[in-house]
């Protein structure tokens, strides 16, 4: 599956769907040119964070490249607060896995084994 390139100056990366709550408690966000891959690791971050009541993800149709995002929040609070919570704790996590990897890769304090 061929997908157009993962930035388009002049595009968005993140758009709010309509039907969203005017305080933004609750709204779907399409995040452009990403799959199941971020999805799934972002609705985990999500909710982890306990001022979240629901958040879920799909793909509208598998040969487009976009995921929304649906976030619900408890007592009024801001959805996209919480959207760029989970993303800075992600980057937090893959730099922090990445650091740990390069570490181990560096020390061949690794596993190996003979097949």
């Amino acid at each position: 599956m061929e997908f157009p390139p993962v930035y388009v100056p002049g595009s968005p990366k993140i758009t709010i769907l309509s039907g969203a709550s005017s305080d933004l408690a609750a709204a779907t966000y399409c995040l452009h040119h990403e799959t199941h891959t971020l999805g799934n690791a972002l609705r985990w971050m999500i909710m982890k964070n306990p001022k979240v009541e629901f958040c879920g993800y799909s793909v509208p149709h598998p040969s487009e490249p976009k995921i929304h995002l649906r976030i619900q929040m408890y007592d009024s609070l801001s959805s996209l607060d919480a959207l760029l919570e989970a993303l800075n704790n992600l980057d937090e996590l893959f730099a922090t896995i990445g650091e740990a990897y390069t570490t181990s890769l560096n020390d061949d304090t690794y596993e190996s084994f003979e097949e």
